[in-house]
């Protein structure tokens, strides 16, 4: 089989679309987003998270002391390419959410039920340094060493949403995070590191008809891997996101997020196109939202276009 040292054209699979799924909010921690892959990869993952714990509502409305059980999965393609002669990928998911809240509304105990349809993720990567386009030969000698990616995601308003309502699946208006990532392998080692924020537009029909706007958020994350053996290694996770303070109606919230979350990630290869991963993380600090834990599992398989 056609391997590097540290993940395989079928392992590919998982992290590519874990990537994008896992991209939703500043809270996503994902390993090896910017290890590359021959062009001419085609990429299927089916994954899914629960998480349970504290959730954070807009300030706007008068929820407290909410907690929830929240179930998404999502249905994602990925495909690899070569863009000016580096490597690089592209990707779509579909979420779809389950979710049970509950919390104090105005002062009486109150809980709600949601499922639907997500907002719809897209995901654009390429290495700017370290991992030019390759074939699968010429992939499978590849010892990478230092390698630098950008990416970009973008969340549409594709989700479930209905303005007469405080709580709801998507959030009907568009997000763009930017990211530039750094890998360094040595060894059966590799350390991960990116760095990027999100960008919202304004929700023009927010609760009661408001207008809904947030500040840009900081988001960073840190990994460390260990290949155990090859088609098996793990990661230590962690990240940090700063930022996202909300304004409703032109008056702003006390909702500024300053927050991180820990977590780790193991990852194997079945055969030749299939793989899997399986991931758990918490609240480490906490000042708005995220002290909730997760828990969440990725299915991939890949299978190389035709000449």
């Amino acid at each position: 089989m056609m391997r590097v040292r540290h993940l395989s054209v079928a392992t590919c699979a998982v992290f590519l679309l874990g990537s994008l799924a896992s991209s939703t909010a500043a809270q996503e921690l994902v390993p090896a987003a910017y290890t590359p892959a021959p062009y001419g990869v085609n990429l299927l993952s089916l994954a899914t998270a629960y998480n349970s714990g504290d959730m954070a509502f807009d300030p706007a409305g008068p929820i407290e002391d909410a907690t929830g059980r929240i179930t998404a999965s999502t249905l994602g393609y990925a495909r690899t390419l070569k863009i000016a002669g580096r490597s690089a990928n592209v990707g779509v998911i579909a979420p779809y959410v389950v979710g049970h809240l509950e919390g104090i509304y105005i002062g009486e105990q109150a809980f709600a039920d949601r499922s639907g349809l997500g907002d719809l993720g897209l995901r654009c990567a390429v290495n700017l340094y370290g991992a030019p386009a390759m074939s699968p030969a010429e992939f499978s000698v590849f010892k990478p060493r230092t390698m630098i990616g950008a990416s970009l995601v973008v969340r549409a308003p594709t989700g479930q949403y209905n303005p007469e309502k405080l709580i709801n699946i998507g959030a009907n208006r568009w997000a763009f995070k930017p990211e530039v990532g750094v890998v360094y392998v040595v060894g059966r080692w590799a350390f991960d590191a990116y760095l990027g924020g999100w960008f919202f537009t304004d929700n023009k029909d927010f609760f009661g008809g408001l207008t809904r706007q947030q500040d840009p958020m900081i988001s960073t994350q840190f990994h460390i891997r260990y290949l155990i053996k090859p088609g098996l290694w793990a990661a230590l996770d962690g990240n940090f996101w700063r930022g996202g303070q909300t304004t409703v109606a032109g008056v702003g919230n006390d909702d500024k997020q300053h927050n991180s979350r820990v977590g780790a990630t193991v990852a194997i290869r079945l055969g030749r196109h299939h793989s899997l991963r399986a991931a758990a993380s918490r609240g480490a600090i906490t000042r708005i939202g995220g002290n909730f834990d997760s828990i969440g599992v990725s299915y991939g398989y890949s299978w190389m276009a035709k000449p």
